[in-house]
């Protein structure tokens, strides 16, 4: 039987030989696309093969990471739609000492980390530190 992907997440958190002073491989306990597809690997790989998994949940499971996976996307590409249609606005964001900063946007960066803005030559102005666009 396959186990479900969370269920298995659930129990590989805690390992029985790290200390408890080590700093923890996933410290907010976020699990990616990349983390789902290794866990239903892992169930594969696990299985008996004289008592195969129900092919229906291995399916539905799939299904669902497929979904996430589109959702995923649609929600990046959303972020960089509305981001291209800032360049050359007039925006007040928040640098990085806190302080309140004011520049018109001038390029748009796409990134595994996010997508970011700059605003007059300060590169890395994340979307969500924007506070106002003129």
């Amino acid at each position: 039987m396959i186990a479900s992907p969370l269920a298995t997440a659930a129990s590989t958190t805690a390992s029985p030989n790290s200390s408890a002073g080590a700093t923890p491989e996933n410290p907010n306990g976020v699990l990616g696309q990349n983390d789902f597809l290794k866990l239903m690997v892992a169930q594969l790989q696990a299985q008996n093969p004289l008592e195969p998994g129900n092919s229906n949940e291995f399916v539905n499971e799939l299904a669902q990471l497929t979904q996430v996976e589109q959702t995923t996307n649609l929600a990046n590409s959303s972020e960089l739609s509305s981001a291209v249609q800032l360049i050359g606005r007039a925006v007040t964001y928040n640098d990085a000492s806190g302080s309140a900063a004011t520049g018109t946007v001038e390029s748009v960066q796409s990134s595994a980390s996010g997508t970011s803005v700059t605003v007059e030559g300060v590169p890395g102005v994340t979307l969500s530190s924007i506070t106002e666009v003129n």
